[in-house]
C-alpha cells in the first residue's frame, strides 16, 4: 500500500525523502512524528509516561515503564507490529538505582533472543524516570 497524504506538496516531498510518517495513537504538541517507516523499519520516536496527548502522566518507576511500553505497543500495533517485531532498543533511565527493576521488567517485554540494546543513565528531567525508542522491522511474507 502506497502512503498518499492528502496534500500533493506534501506528498512529493515525503515521497522524496524515502520515508513516511506512521498515523498513531499517541501525538505531541513537540515538532516530531511518532513513528516513521522506511524500507521495512519503523521508527519509534521516544515514548515516555504521556497520555494519548503527549501529557505527561507521573508515576513510579514500575509505572511509568509500563506505560511507556504499552505506548510502544499501542504504536507499532498500528502498522501491524508487535515487540517481537523490534530489532534495537534504546532506554533511557532517570536514576541508575533503577537499572536492576528495569532489567527484571525489561524481560516481561522482550525475551531472548533479545533486540540489540543501549541503555543511557542520567538523561532525563527530573519530569520522567523512563523512555524508550525502538526500531522494528516488518518480517518478510514466507512462501506456502
Amino acid at each position: 500500500m502506497k502512503f498518499m497524504p492528502e496534500n500533493s506538496e506534501q506528498s512529493a516531498h515525503e515521497n522524496s525523502r524515502g520515508w513516511k510518517p506512521i498515523v498513531t495513537p499517541i501525538s505531541s504538541h513537540l515538532p516530531f512524528s511518532a513513528a516513521v517507516e522506511t524500507n521495512g523499519f519503523i521508527y519509534v520516536s521516544g515514548q515516555a509516561s504521556v497520555d494519548e496527548q503527549g501529557a505527561i502522566v507521573s508515576g513510579d518507576f514500575e509505572q511509568e515503564m509500563r506505560r511507556s511500553m504499552l505506548n510502544v505497543q499501542r504504536i507499532l500495533d498500528a502498522v501491524g507490529l508487535d515487540l517481537g517485531d523490534v530489532v534495537r532498543v534504546t532506554s533511557y533511565v532517570h536514576d541508575p538505582a533503577h537499572l536492576p527493576q528495569y532489567n527484571t521488567l525489561y524481560r516481561e517485554f522482550f525475551s531472548a533472543p533479545f533486540p540489540a540494546r543501549t541503555t543511557i543513565t542520567n538523561c532525563l528531567s527530573i519530569a520522567l524516570k523512563f523512555e524508550i525508542d525502538v526500531v522494528a522491522v516488518r518480517r518478510p511474507l514466507t512462501k506456502s
